[in-house]
């Protein structure tokens, strides 16, 4: 029997062949597998279907792959418009030339609807079914940015951005109260399900003290998260020191300022863009305050700011995703943003001569997937990423014939495929807690 969700919640059974990460360098697989759903969440995945779950529907994908969802952690919607442009520049130059442009627009409701439709579509048919998004200044973009996305079936987390000086004037608020008094209207407004608020201070050499300190009294007040960018350029590190010499590092400037994870006293879920740059120092702090650490591999070679330590990030237990970054990244894949992150993992040991192992597959998988998915059970979105029971029933079915080869491929051999080869198009369906977003 063939069944289409239609609902928020569903109970349902799909087959095919399932992939999903069990541990960081592990892969579990199931041929000819039964992925059962119940209530938008994973009861189980079986090789056979239990006589307990008989009764369901089940939607017949043999010989497609079902993966998880993919997890974006860092992308600018409104930078969308212009992604594939500019990439000759470094990142000083290709805000001022293209992103601090393009966001200005956006006090236009009309052009913020239109751009942010193009966007919030592309997501739909995309891999990725949650994402941390950066919006612009604007309130009221901005809320039309978060009823899209609420519309759309995805989950997110979309971030009103704050900003009072270093920047174009028709982008910068005019003082700090002014920018925490507009982040309060817009938090009024944020009544969603799938849609939530989180903080978002540009960075620091955008952001006064006063501004700062005001968003830490916002995250207190409200308990939300934050995101913002670390250590992703040599020249904006230089930058931060000059403007916060009082602080001993850049991810000491936002812990001064209580904007960096979580202590004994505060637990404040935080992404951190980039880290390309951060030492061991910055490290150690961001390890012992569990901030996660986002990496945005095809930005940071796009842009020339480098290539971040990941494995030291993992061998220090830093939590650990990735982040498209469009338009710094010219894509919005996590697929695309798996294959960067091996890619310059190997040029990292080639170019440094260091011991650092380079990711494998089963590890950039893994923090494409459940790395990055367990940051939204911290900010109460549910966790997504894997087939265990209790996950949201967040999954893709592929459909890889187009890529097939004279010889039997692994199921494990067919998902490297997709990740270097597949794109949107092969995307059978896409659930979202168990909703079908799109496909059929």
């Amino acid at each position: 029997m063939v069944y289409n969700s239609i609902m928020t919640k569903n109970n349902f059974v799909i087959k095919g062949d399932l992939c999903w990460s069990k541990l960081p360098d592990t892969l579990a697989e199931q041929k000819n597998g039964y992925l059962v759903c119940i209530d938008g969440k994973v009861e189980g995945a079986f090789d056979k279907l239990p006589d307990s779950y008989r009764h369901l529907p089940v939607i017949d994908h043999s010989s497609c792959l079902i993966i998880p969802g993919l997890v974006d952690l860092h992308i600018h919607a409104p930078q969308f418009a212009f992604r594939g442009l500019g990439m000759d520049l470094e990142l000083l130059d290709w805000l001022k030339t293209h992103a601090f442009v393009e966001e200005a627009k956006y006090a236009d409701t009309e052009y913020a609807r239109n751009a942010y439709n193009n966007f919030v579509e592309n997501l739909k048919r995309g891999p990725n079914t949650r994402m941390s998004i950066y919006a612009t200044i604007h309130t009221q973009a901005t809320s039309i940015l978060m009823e899209l996305m609420e519309k759309s079936g995805l989950v997110s987390l979309v971030g009103k951005v704050n900003m009072d000086r270093n920047c174009p004037d028709n982008l910068r608020e005019e003082n700090a109260a002014v920018s925490i008094a507009a982040t309060e209207e817009w938090l009024t407004g944020c009544n969603y399900q799938n849609t939530k608020p989180i903080l978002t201070p540009r960075f620091i050499p955008s952001c006064t003290d006063e501004l700062m300190n005001g968003i830490a009294a916002l995250q207190k007040k409200h308990n939300l998260p934050v995101q913002s960018h670390i250590s992703e350029n040599l020249k904006e590190i230089e930058w931060v020191k000059e403007l916060r010499p009082e602080s001993t590092g850049y991810g000491e400037a936002y812990k001064d300022n209580n904007l960096f994870g979580s202590d004994e006293h505060r637990n404040i879920p935080t992404l951190m863009a980039h880290c390309t740059w951060s030492d061991e120092k910055e490290i150690s702090l961001m390890a012992r305050r569990q901030v996660y650490a986002v990496h945005c591999p095809q930005s940071n070679t796009n842009l020339s700011s480098g290539i971040a330590p990941v494995r030291r990030f993992l061998d220090a237990g830093l939590p650990v995703g990735f982040g498209s970054d469009v338009a710094g990244g010219a894509h919005s894949s996590i697929f695309r943003a798996m294959t960067d992150a091996i890619q310059v993992s190997k040029l990292r040991k080639v170019m440094l001569d260091t011991d650092e192992k380079p990711l494998s597959l089963e590890e950039a998988f893994y923090l494409g997937t459940v790395s990055g998915g367990a940051f939204f059970e911290k900010v109460g979105l549910g966790i997504s990423g894997a087939f265990e029971g209790g996950y949201d029933f967040d999954a893709l079915v592929i459909n890889d014939n187009n890529l097939a080869a004279p010889f039997e491929l692994s199921i494990r051999d067919r998902l490297e495929r997709i990740v270097y080869l597949s794109d949107d198009r092969n995307i059978k369906a896409k659930y979202v807690k168990g909703t079908l977003v799109s496909g059929a």
